[in-house]
């Protein structure tokens, strides 16, 4: 491992990996260097997008690391069934890992505890120091006074069924079950006839789900539906930030003047939690700047993470709505209401690119909480100590 490289990227994640990949792809003179404390790069994730959320040209690089494209998707709910029309696609951890090690050789270092880091430097846990023109951070989310979250736990099992499994579309909500502690849906992938991703999810208060129970609750799913188990063939889980409130300025204070991307910029879309949009949209933006020194780039990830919150404001005022206002086990309510929308607005919404008369649209009538209370968690809520994890 060479002492000295042109950016040194610390974290093997998604945005990361995806920097990586971009930067070999259009300036492969670069000496680019990935750290990653595991024994693998990308984790154990399936990352999802729709086909709106992105331009064609990044459609287009993307498309070699898409495990299964679909040309719709449906959602489920006790008062609402509904197919929306419009590519959504899914990148499974195992082939972003594979491409990156292809492309980066000895440049991908696993296993590797970085112990202390700095814009032009790193400290290795073995004790040698490397350095950079940058050093990005890119170690994920981490707990932050300086923002008010909710969370989204998953617990997500890819299953082969003994027979087929009959769906032939993606369902990324199916809200018709049991409520619990906050709003539950189960998000379905089918990946082939006989192998489906089955992710129990719920939008929670706490940060500390029983996975336990989230596990009884896929197989409990799986029977309802009719189907034989084959086998387990992957299991993913974890605990995403949802955002309801926050000082921007004071979280990216807090690490100094360090180049950050992905969760730990706080790219992410603040309801739904998907970060592949934001984090290709990032790797475009390095690839394509003039200079990659640690002051550049630092301006330039703080830029895209500030813009990113301004444009979230409705979000968060949103998700403040469904953690605030009303019961939680009613939560459900709010998204069944959101998804009778037109498509085109729901297209929008999950690509952050909302207009004025779709916010409008979101918020008339009579909304599926109390009115007092939804106008009370909209306006605002102080910043506490539900902290970034």
């Amino acid at each position: 491992m060479d002492a000295h490289h042109d950016l040194i990227l610390v974290g093997g994640g998604l945005a990361n990996a995806l920097i990586a990949l971009r930067l070999r792809d259009t300036r492969s003179d670069l000496r680019v260097l990935v750290l990653e404390r595991g024994p693998q790069p990308c984790g154990n994730h399936t990352w999802s997008f729709h086909d709106s959320d992105l331009t064609d040209a990044q459609r287009h690089w993307l498309t070699p690391l898409v495990h299964r494209h679909w040309p719709a998707y449906t959602v489920r709910f006790p008062e609402r069934q509904r197919r929306l029309d419009g590519g959504y696609a899914s990148v499974l951890s195992d082939t972003l890992a594979a491409r990156l090690r292809d492309a980066l050789g000895d440049a991908l270092c696993c296993d590797t505890a970085v112990v202390e880091l700095a814009p032009t430097q790193v400290v290795l846990g073995d004790g040698r120091i490397l350095t950079a023109g940058a050093v990005v951070d890119g170690r994920g989310a981490r707990r932050s006074p300086s923002m008010t979250l909710g969370h989204q736990a998953f617990l997500g099992r890819v299953l082969r069924t003994a027979q087929p499994h009959g769906l032939e579309l993606p369902v990324i909500m199916d809200a018709d079950v049991a409520q619990g502690l906050g709003y539950r849906f189960v998000y379905l992938l089918p990946f082939s006839a006989d192998t489906v991703l089955v992710e129990d999810t719920h939008y929670v208060d706490d940060d500390r789900p029983e996975f336990d129970v989230l596990g009884a609750n896929i197989d409990r799913y799986a029977r309802d539906r009719g189907w034989q188990v084959a086998a387990c063939l992957r299991e993913e889980r974890g605990v995403l930030p949802i955002v309801l409130d926050g000082d921007l300025d004071a979280f990216w204070d807090e690490g100094g003047r360090q180049p950050r991307v992905g969760l730990a910029a706080g790219l992410f879309h603040a309801t739904t939690g998907y970060s592949l949009p934001h984090a290709v949209r990032l790797a475009d933006r390095i690839a394509a700047s003039p200079r990659l020194d640690a002051e550049s780039l630092y301006a330039l990830t703080r830029n895209e993470a500030r813009a990113h919150w301004q444009r979230q404001a409705f979000f968060r005022a949103l998700n403040r709505m469904l953690f605030r206002a009303g019961r939680p086990q009613d939560r459900w309510r709010v998204m069944q209401r959101f998804y009778g929308l037109p498509a085109g607005l729901i297209a929008r919404f999950y690509a952050d690119r909302l207009h004025l008369l779709d916010k409008l649209r979101i918020v008339a009538g009579k909304p599926p909480v109390p009115v007092a209370a939804a106008w009370r968690a909209v306006r605002g809520t102080p910043i506490a100590s539900r902290n970034m994890q």
